[in-house]
C-alpha cells in the first residue's frame, strides 16, 4: 500500500502547524520554505484539510493557517482519509463508505468470494487502526525530540 505525496506533505504541514507556540497562524509560504515543499501543491492540500475541519485560516497581516483543534484530538486516520480518500490495499477493492472501508470488486468468483480478501481486509484494518491510534501530538512530540542537524559551512576554497 502506497500513500501519495498528498498524505506525506499534508502530515508534514500539520506537524509544522502543531509546532507553533500558542497555535499561532502561520503562512503556507513559511511552511513551504521550512519543509522545502511546493507552495502551489500545499495550497491544494490545505484546501482538503480545511474541508475536513482539520485546519482553519485567518486573514490579514498576521494571518495564515492553524489547527482547527488541539493536536492530541487529531488522529492520523482522519488526516490520511481526508487527503487520500479510501485506503484500499489492492486495486480490486472499492470504497464502501466514507470511513475508508473497502469491498472486493471481484464479481465472477463462482459465489466463493475472493480467496485473498481476508488477507487484504486485515492489512487495511491494521493500517487504519495504526493511523487511528496515532495522534498529531505524538508526531509533533517526536519531531521536537529529534536533534537538529548543524548547518554546515562550505569548505574554504584554495586557489
Amino acid at each position: 500500500m502506497f500513500f501519495t505525496t498528498k498524505a506525506e506533505y499534508g502530515v508534514r504541514l500539520l506537524i509544522e502547524l502543531g509546532r507553533q507556540p500558542g497555535n499561532q497562524p502561520v503562512s503556507l509560504k513559511a511552511i513551504a520554505d521550512a519543509e522545502n515543499l511546493p507552495l502551489a501543491y500545499l495550497e491544494r492540500i490545505v484546501a482538503l484539510l480545511r474541508k475536513a475541519d482539520l485546519v482553519q485560516s485567518t486573514r490579514g497581516a498576521h494571518g495564515g493557517y492553524q489547527l482547527a483543534r488541539p493536536a492530541h484530538d487529531i488522529a492520523m486516520n482522519e488526516v490520511v482519509l481526508a487527503l487520500e480518500g479510501s485506503l484500499a490495499p489492492m486495486e480490486c477493492f472499492v470504497e464502501e463508505d466514507s470511513d475508508g472501508r473497502v469491498l472486493c470488486s471481484h464479481h465472477d468468483d463462482s459465489g466463493r468470494g475472493c480467496a485473498t480478501k481476508l488477507l487484504w481486509t486485515r492489512v487495511q484494518a491494521n493500517v487504519l487502526k495504526t493511523l487511528a491510534d496515532t495522534t498529531l501530538a505524538e508526531l509533533v512530540e517526536f519531531q521536537t525530540r529529534q536533534p537538529v542537524a548543524p548547518v554546515r559551512e562550505p569548505a574554504p576554497t584554495t586557489v
